[in-house]
């Protein structure tokens, strides 16, 4: 998962959370608030009704003119009255007038409220068990007023009951039950009906989700278009520069800029790459000395290792001299000496031609040649170091021509049969082999000297590292051998058990990709 769609997902996580703990509490609140309003107006509704009753009962109750629909009230003592005229009225006690006006709210669709008690005269007024259960714990004195939650005919509703007291006005109707004022008389009933406000809930509920959705979608499209624009483009520009670095300098026009982390990172990066610039061409040019110094130092093995073979010629040429002085008239003898000492000078001259050849400092410069010859021709330079060594040429390529720059190939002959014999300081055989294989041109180095720990097999092409005494080695030569396989396109392994000696194996390609100075440079 991409570093975008991780940020985008986790920032909508957070929100979905925030947004849903807050709809969660909102609709909770609402519930609360509209359940809080629904006790208040019970509570309200209770007390006019029991004002409503409290008034009926000090007027001795309403007398209402008897008409059809409008009968009298068998539970009462004087249920009707007539009066001098002759027309009827009908008695309307408190509980009377409680029940007709709660059936007026009841149509209206306000609520239902009612008069009920533990001992009913009316039956109608007979408790159902909630309401039992209220008026015990009213008699108990445990509660004032109960609050409860239900269901009506499928309709949510707030049930409320609060205790109806005996009054003195009261007394008349309930002499006979022996009541006295102060006593709870029964309770008056409400049932305040909750499904227009749950409804409002419901909408309000169903509009905040959609708020919610939208919100997170939009704070998700917003964010995503941010961090594409803001971030991932730049760091996609930014990446892809430091792709082409550095076969691709980064332009400034195309590196992303701004007073931001990701402008400041883009400054970085140009100042990293001119540090790396600088770094490399100073790499470059200590390089190239540390090569030239390895060459001559190599060079300075070969120019000692070599002067007795320049002096044994010279040597020779001498006596002939002064054989011929000793005879200037002896013809024979003088033609016979003449052709040793052009023999002699030009055997010197071979070997100071192929001193002048290995000491010359030249970029890599690709020619075919034979790679056999080549080596046969490092045998011969190196004759004076391999008179202790037994050599078994193992030579397969024959006079083949490959592409090679001869100088650079010569060096890493020399380097490794020098970095052999060194190893055979008592003497032993170095075994050279040369063959084509898979598009490679493979050479193999095998001596039976003191061989390398597996400890320093991994540093052995480090510079610097040598395991000879002080003066015996720079620790530059396998490096700079190293080096020049790779600037040749190729790679070089070695194997080795101590006490068994070594394999040195270069392979080099067959056809290389690039022949130019250039190319190398680039390699």
């Amino acid at each position: 998962m991409s570093l975008r769609n991780k940020f985008i997902l986790l920032i909508s996580s957070v929100v979905m959370v925030s947004y849903g703990i807050t709809f969660y509490r909102t609709s909770q609140f609402q519930h609360e608030l509209v359940l809080s309003q629904a006790a208040d107006q019970a509570r309200m509704l209770s007390k006019q009704v029991l004002l409503t009753r409290k008034w009926v009962a000090d007027h001795n109750g309403l007398f209402l003119l008897k008409s059809p629909g409008v009968e009298a009230n068998p539970f009462l003592a004087e249920p009707e009255i007539t009066d001098t005229s002759g027309r009827h009225y009908v008695k309307r006690n408190p509980a009377m007038v409680t029940r007709e006006i709660s059936q007026y709210a009841a149509s209206e669709g306000v609520a239902h409220y009612r008069v009920t008690a533990l001992k009913v005269i009316n039956p109608v007024n007979e408790p159902d068990p909630w309401e039992r259960e209220s008026l015990l714990a009213f008699a108990t004195k445990e509660v004032f007023e109960r609050l409860s939650l239900g269901s009506r005919n499928g309709r949510r509703v707030l049930r409320y009951i609060s205790p109806l007291y005996m009054e003195a006005s009261c007394l008349e109707c309930h002499v006979e039950q022996e009541n006295k004022v102060g006593d709870i008389r029964g309770g008056l009933s409400l049932i305040i009906p909750l499904d227009r406000a749950l409804a409002d809930i419901h909408k309000n509920n169903h509009m905040l989700f959609l708020i919610f959705v939208a919100t997170i979608l939009a704070v998700g499209l917003t964010l995503y278009l941010m961090v594409d624009l803001l971030v991932v483009r730049r760091l996609s520009r930014l990446s892809l520069a430091m792709d082409q670095y550095p076969q691709q300098s980064p332009l400034p026009a195309l590196l992303p800029s701004g007073n931001d982390e990701v402008g400041h990172l883009s400054g970085k990066f140009r100042d990293l790459c001119g540090r790396l610039e600088r770094s490399q061409q100073e790499l470059d040019r200590t390089r190239k000395q540390i090569f030239q110094s390895e060459k001559l130092a190599a060079l300075g093995q070969l120019a000692a290792g070599v002067a007795h073979e320049v002096n044994n010629p010279l040597g020779g040429m001498l006596n002939c001299i002064k054989s011929m002085q000793d005879a200037p008239e002896d013809a024979v003898l003088r033609q016979r000496y003449l052709g040793l000492i052009e023999k002699g000078l030009k055997r010197i001259g071979n070997t100071v031609q192929q001193l002048l050849n290995f000491g010359r400092r030249e970029p890599l410069h690709y020619s075919r040649i034979g790679v056999d010859p080549l080596l046969k021709e490092c045998f011969l330079l190196l004759e004076y170091a391999l008179k202790k060594i037994t050599l078994r040429p193992e030579l397969a390529l024959g006079e083949k021509k490959y592409p090679i720059d001869s100088g650079a190939l010569q060096q890493v002959v020399v380097n490794i049969v020098l970095n052999a014999v060194q190893a055979m300081p008592q003497g032993g055989t170095l075994t050279v082999s040369s063959r084509e294989e898979d598009g490679w041109l493979r050479l193999s180095f095998a001596d039976t000297g003191t061989g390398i720990a597996e400890v320093e097999l991994a540093k052995i092409f480090d510079p610097f590292f040598t395991t000879k005494d002080v003066g015996e080695g720079s620790g530059l030569g396998l490096a700079v051998t190293y080096s020049l396989v790779q600037r040749m396109q190729g790679r070089i392994s070695v194997t080795s058990t101590q006490g068994e000696g070594a394999c040195f194996i270069v392979e080099l390609p067959v056809e290389p990709a690039s022949q130019t100075q250039e190319g190398e440079k680039n390699a």
